[in-house]
C-alpha cells in the first residue's frame, strides 16, 4: 500500500489543498485547520450552516495565507503574525484559546458568505500556546492533541472505500463521487474497500512516522455539498448510500474514513508515494 493523496484544510470547512510532501505535527499536517470562521461569540461555523464556504479557495504562500473568492479581492493574512487579540473560540463542547485576525478579515468573510443569523463572522487563528486534547475515551495510552478539526488530527481513507461507493452511487444512477467530498488528510491505495476500519496502526515502511487509528468517522451532510460549487445537488446523497452500506454494522449512521492520531514522526515528512505497513 502507498500513499496516493495528502490535503490540508488551512481554514476549517473552506477549500483544502493538495500537496505532494508536508510536514507531521502532534495537532495535524502543517497549518491543517489552523484557521477558523466563528460568529460573534466564538462558535465554529462550516458549511453544515453555509454551504458556500467551499467556495473560497486557499492558498499557502511563503509568509501569507491567502483566501480568494469570485466575488471579491483576495483577503491576505500574515502566517507567523501572533499579536493579535486573544478570544475563546468553540469547536462541539471544546473551548479553545484563538487570535482574532481582525476588522478586515471579518468584513472581507461576512461580504463574501453573508451573516449568520444577524451576526457578522470573524476568522481565527489556533492560539499555538493552547493545547486542545483528543478524547480521552478513543485512545490507547497515547497523548493526543489537535487544533480546530472536529476531534482527531489526521483523517486517514482509501482510495478503495471511495470506489466501492461510487459503484453503490453508480448502481441507483448518481454520478461517481470524488474524494473531496470526505475531506481527508491521508488517502491510501492498494488496500481493500473498507479495510481500514480494521486498522490499529498504520505506519511508513521506512519506520519515519507511524499513526494510530482511533475512530471510525461518522459523516454529516458536508459530504453531501460539492465542494467546487457549494451546491447539494442530489439531497441525502451520498449520506443515504453510506448507511445502507453499514459500512460499521454495529453503529447507526453513515460512516467512511478513520480519525487518526500520530504515534510517532512529529516534524518527519510525510509524502505522496510513501509505502504503507498496517498492523
Amino acid at each position: 500500500m502507498r500513499i496516493a493523496e495528502l490535503n490540508i484544510y488551512p481554514v476549517k470547512s473552506l477549500s483544502g489543498i493538495t500537496l505532494e510532501r508536508a510536514t507531521l505535527g502532534v495537532r495535524g499536517l502543517a497549518y491543517d485547520r489552523h484557521w477558523m470562521v466563528v460568529d460573534q461569540v466564538g462558535r465554529f461555523i462550516t458549511q453544515r450552516q453555509m454551504p458556500g464556504m467551499a467556495r473560497v479557495t486557499v492558498r499557502l504562500e511563503r509568509d501569507a495565507l491567502v483566501l480568494e473568492h469570485p466575488e471579491a479581492q483576495p483577503l491576505v493574512i500574515a502566517l507567523e503574525r501572533r499579536d493579535q487579540p486573544r478570544l475563546t473560540a468553540y469547536v462541539w463542547d471544546d473551548t479553545c484559546q484563538a487570535l482574532d485576525e481582525g476588522e478586515e478579515a471579518s468584513r472581507w468573510l461576512t461580504a463574501v458568505l453573508g451573516d449568520l443569523r444577524g451576526s457578522a463572522l470573524r476568522l481565527v487563528r489556533f492560539d499555538d500556546e493552547h493545547r486542545r486534547p483528543v478524547d480521552s475515551r478513543y485512545l490507547k495510552e497515547e497523548e493526543a492533541y489537535t487544533a480546530f478539526a472536529d476531534g482527531f488530527p489526521f483523517l486517514v481513507a482509501s482510495t478503495a472505500s471511495l470506489e466501492a461507493l461510487n459503484r453503490e452511487l453508480q448502481q441507483k444512477g448518481l454520478v461517481p463521487l470524488p474524494m473531496n467530498r470526505f475531506r481527508p488528510n491521508v488517502v491510501i491505495e492498494g488496500s481493500l474497500a473498507f479495510a481500514e476500519d480494521g486498522w490499529s496502526e498504520v505506519a511508513a515502511r521506512e519506520g519515519h512516522y507511524r499513526f494510530g487509528l482511533r475512530k471510525p468517522c461518522q459523516r454529516c451532510k458536508i459530504i453531501t455539498i460539492d465542494q467546487s460549487s457549494g451546491a447539494i445537488d442530489v439531497p441525502g446523497e451520498p449520506l443515504q448510500t453510506l448507511i445502507q452500506m453499514k459500512t460499521q454494522p454495529l453503529r447507526p449512521g453513515a460512516y467512511f474514513g478513520q480519525n487518526a492520531t500520530l504515534l510517532e514522526g512529529a516534524a518527519q515528512t510525510i509524502g505522496v508515494g510513501d509505502e504503507l505497513l498496517v498492523s
